[in-house]
């Protein structure tokens, strides 16, 4: 038995002995990075990134010792750094002693930043190098850079009084942005943006101009595809019944759940309770713009890609105007129509104008009409619409797209790029809308 024990050991000896004469400490061993330098994208100054990773191969057969990996500039940056499941400790120079890869392995490094205040308008670019150091001296770098921006940060903000808001500094909302019932709200030039399962709700007035509304998601779910591209980030505008003497221009309103939502209210002809000009609603979960019974008017803008409706007017008073109107939404085949209009019983359609207008997808029939009657009052003049009705009086002068058509749906436009999700609404060289729409 102790004989038995003692070969046991020597053999346990001898693979530890192994093990060393696989470590080497010659000049020429190097490492292999699948990244020269780690691009983090924009992030907002004091609050975390997502997580980025690299790989880290010892494409030899001998294994290498790490003496050191660290951050160049300590923990002046913001970046933290995991490798291979070791933190690299901010209280100890942002750095690791003593890793070892064997030979034909690797390490998973991971990356994330919390940047400090730029103290500046623009994004400031911030980087720092992760240098790996090796007991024969040799030192390599991946380095790693990241823009940060400063902006101001909004927690469950409720608007009380009149209130005008201006800000060259991005707003950050987290919560619900509340205007609450007989007061205004103004925004001018100002870039907001929503947090997860925030929402913009206005019981009173809204008036924006110049205004960007999206995600707070800065970085990228893929490679190819920015979260700037991806539906569903925030809850979107809603106008409560209580809300009035709504005014929305040049303003871009994207990504939302729900773009813009208007509860019913008594209807007043003579007074519109929402009017967008030169605005853009795209890449809406659900609908892009719904309103119920309300008094609305659109002119010059662009409602496009929407998982239901890209606009849905339920009763109520529309006049539509030079708008585009294209329902290329990638992320459901069940989307809904790119225009549905829909008189209801308790929401009856008193009027429907629409001019110049254009009305496209891909679906054959991107018209919706729900129990549209002689009594009510609708029309179309001078559009381009994808639909199957029969022309009659309430329609001049309009181009009848169809699927048979040469240059039809996606072909007006100068991109529709359904691998990257990027798109450009405005008319190429070959379309047969020219002179309408928003653009």
């Amino acid at each position: 038995m102790k004989r038995i024990f003692y070969v046991l050991i020597v053999a346990l000896m001898c693979v530890a002995c192994e093990d060393d004469e696989k470590f080497s400490t010659g000049p020429g061993m190097r490492l292999d990075f699948s990244v020269d330098t780690l691009k983090l994208d924009t992030v907002f100054s004091n609050t975390p990134s997502s997580t980025y990773a690299f790989w880290v191969f010892n494409r030899q057969d001998s294994g290498q010792r790490l003496q050191t990996v660290k951050l160049k500039k300590g923990n002046q940056t913001g970046f933290r750094v995991n490798v291979d499941g070791i933190y690299l400790d901010n209280s100890n120079g942002s750095q690791t002693n003593n890793v070892e890869i064997r030979g034909k392995d690797s390490l998973l490094v991971f990356v994330e930043l919390t940047s400090q205040t730029a103290h500046q308008l623009e994004p400031k670019l911030v980087e720092d190098n992760l240098l790996f150091i090796q007991e024969n001296g040799n030192e390599q770098a991946v380095n790693l850079r990241a823009w940060t921006w400063d902006a101001q940060k909004l927690y469950d903000l409720e608007i009380q009084k009149d209130t005008v808001i201006e800000s060259a500094m991005p707003l950050v909302v987290y919560g619900d942005l509340t205007v609450r019932k007989g007061v205004t709200l103004t925004l001018k030039n100002t870039q907001l943006f929503f947090h997860d399962q925030s929402g913009l709700e206005v019981e009173g007035s809204l008036k924006m101009e110049g205004c960007e509304l999206r995600g707070d998601r800065l970085d990228r779910m893929f490679d190819y595809l920015p979260y700037d591209r991806v539906s569903g980030q925030w809850n979107g505008v809603h106008f409560h019944e209580s809300s009035t003497d709504n005014e929305l221009v040049e303003t871009v309103i994207k990504n939302a759940i729900e773009g813009v939502v208007m509860d019913k209210a008594e209807l007043d002809e003579n007074h519109d309770r929402l009017s967008m000009t030169h605005c853009v609603v795209h890449n809406s979960k659900i609908t892009g713009v719904r309103t119920v019974g309300s008094s609305i008017r659109l002119d010059h803008c662009q409602l496009t890609n929407a998982g239901g409706d890209c606009l849905a007017v339920i009763g109520g008073k529309a006049e539509i105007s030079y708008c585009t109107i294209a329902q290329f939404y990638p992320f459901d085949a069940s989307r809904g129509k790119a225009l549905r209009m829909a008189n209801e019983t308790e929401n009856p359609l008193k009027l429907f104008d629409c001019e110049g207008t254009i009305v496209t997808g891909y679906a054959d029939d991107e018209l919706e009409g729900e129990q549209i009657c002689d009594e009510v009052d609708y029309h179309f003049e001078n559009c381009l619409l994808r639909t199957i009705v029969e022309e009659g009086a309430r329609f001049e002068d309009i181009i009848w797209e169809s699927p048979t058509d040469e240059i039809e749906g996606k072909k007006q436009f100068v991109k529709i790029d359904e691998e990257n999700l990027d798109y450009d609404f405005h008319l190429n060289e070959e379309s047969t809308a020219k002179g309408k729409g928003c653009y």
